[in-house]
């Protein structure tokens, strides 16, 4: 019996992090949580090994999945694309019977070294966060589930230790309630990022 409104699973995807002073440290209000599994693909697959029924499992067991990654090159890390390309498996996840993910929901947090002020149609990039996730919002639709806007750090090479924290309990809050039942699904739609404003998504 679920104990919450929604378990949730977040695949972790980073091959440098101790490299990341952001990204170590966003984790750590997340991968503790009830009801919550936080799994590092780096960590779990050195190899490129991929458990495919392990990792098929966890999704069928999870209601809200969550792609949290660094943007390299306008795209997601390699063992993210690997798992994409293995595990989300014609005729399971898609296709005439694929059916297993349908109704479930998808969003990417996200970190960049880059300021807000880059993406956008007047930006250096020419495009927004979310049209920089084209393709997993193109592959959450193909296996029928309900994409979010991306929750995102910008600016990450320059950020500050206040800024890395107020972004960590931001993290923290908007997975707590979306495990809750507690956001406006359709108010969280409307927004570029999750994070933009989390008092007009967050209910009480």
């Amino acid at each position: 019996m679920k104990r919450f409104e929604n378990n949730i699973l977040i695949l972790f995807a980073h091959p440098a992090l101790q490299n990341s002073r952001v990204n170590r440290q966003l984790m750590k209000y997340v991968m503790s949580l009830d009801g919550v599994t936080f799994h590092d693909l780096y960590e779990a697959y050195p190899d490129f090994h991929i458990d495919v029924k392990h990792e098929q499992n966890l999704l069928l067991g999870n209601d809200i999945i969550v792609f949290h990654h660094p943007l390299f090159w306008f795209s997601v890390p390699a063992i993210l694309r690997e798992w994409m390309d293995l595990v989300l498996q014609h005729m399971w996840a898609y296709g005439k019977t694929g059916r297993a993910l349908k109704g479930k929901k998808l969003f990417n947090v996200v970190t960049t070294g880059g300021n807000e002020s880059l993406f956008q149609h007047d930006g250096n990039h020419g495009n927004t966060m979310i049209e920089f996730l084209a393709p997993i919002r193109q592959s959450a639709y193909v296996c029928g589930m309900d994409f979010l806007p991306p929750f995102v750090v910008h600016g990450t090479r320059n950020i500050t230790q206040q800024e890395i924290t107020q972004s960590g309990e931001d993290y923290r809050k908007m997975i707590v309630s979306l495990r809750d039942g507690k956001v406006n699904l359709e108010a969280a739609r409307s927004q570029q990022r999750l994070n933009s404003d989390l008092e007009s998504i967050i209910t009480t």
